[in-house]
């Protein structure tokens, strides 16, 4: 079972169909939707500010979910995709995006809806990615403009099989 626990009496909230791994660790002020995943080491830390994510959020294996005391919540819209071992730390990520593995999202980053941010890439406090961009390198910077393909494929499949994957893992 996933270690949740309180921090300050306040619980995290999961909706409905969620999945967290035996090692996934939740605490604190987190509010999940309905479908999302939390994988194997992931951590969703919502002791120092809020953690608020959407439906169908996967957070795959080693990633970590965190925010600033007092200064940054971190707010994850619907159909996100954070990739193994990526970092996503105060910061506001729209609906529709991909964060791939082991990229970094700093404070007061803001990611519009069909976005991808690539594997590898950090995204510097206070970098503003517009809707329908790929941002990669480091400091992550526009490389391309997405295509309604990628959306459909990268995107949305990634989150639909994380749906399915989890649930590989329910008990009968």
């Amino acid at each position: 079972m996933a270690l949740i626990k309180p921090v300050h009496g306040i619980s995290p909230v999961f909706g409905n169909d969620c999945y967290l791994a035996e090692n996934a660790t939740v605490v604190g002020q987190v509010t999940m939707g309905d479908q999302c995943s939390v994988w194997f080491n992931a951590v969703v830390r919502g002791d120092v500010h809020t953690i608020t994510m959407g439906n169908k959020v996967n957070i795959q294996d080693g990633a970590v979910i965190h925010c600033t005391y007092k200064k940054a919540a971190t707010v994850i819209g619907n159909n996100v995709s954070v990739g193994h071992n990526a970092l996503v730390h105060g910061c506001t990520i729209h609906d529709n995006v991909l964060v791939g593995m082991g990229s970094i999202v700093m404070d007061h980053c803001v990611v519009e809806s069909n976005s991808i941010i690539a594997a590898g890439a950090v995204l510097l406090e206070n970098t503003h990615v517009e809707s329908g961009s790929i941002y990669a390198g480091v400091p992550a910077k526009k490389v391309k403009t997405i295509d309604p393909e990628q959306v459909k494929r990268l995107i949305e499949g990634i989150a639909d099989n994380y749906v399915m994957y989890s649930g590989w893992f329910e008990e009968k």
